[in-house]
């Protein structure tokens, strides 16, 4: 990717501020999906196939960790480590959706969007966030 091309995603041409914006479109994207399968996980589960226990507990975790990504993206400089651990846990959110999907779900049609355009926008976020880290240098 460009670094135009970044800079325009961004609406900035300064690194720290892309990665912040990265981070904290993130935290606003995750938390609201985590409160969404929270206060719904019974409707939810059904439209997507997927048990209204798991999706709980998912979004109970999407919340905190949502929280933790707008936290760090609320500080000024924030740290290289956690926001490498944020990239990873993406990562690796964005693989287990696409394994549990092929291996262990049975969802409806909604669901069998649902969980890769989940994954996509997940694995995009990490994208970005590297991107933006290493542009930060």
């Amino acid at each position: 990717m460009s670094a135009t091309l970044l800079a325009n995603l961004s609406r900035t041409t300064d690194p720290q501020t892309m990665l912040r914006r990265f981070l904290a479109l993130d935290a606003v994207v995750t938390t609201t999906n985590g409160l969404v399968y929270v206060a719904a996980s019974g409707p939810v589960g059904r439209l997507l196939g997927v048990g209204s226990g798991l999706l709980f507990g998912l979004g109970v975790f999407l919340v905190v960790f949502g929280a933790g990504v707008g936290y760090l993206a609320s500080r000024r400089e924030p740290a290289t480590l956690p926001v490498k651990a944020v990239i990873e846990a993406n990562l690796a959110w964005a693989v287990a959706g696409l394994v549990a999907l092929a291996l262990w779900f049975s969802p409806t049609t909604a669901g069998t969007f649902w969980i890769p355009m989940q994954a996509a926008t997940v694995a995009g976020f990490a994208a970005l966030q590297h991107l933006a880290l290493r542009a930060r240098g």
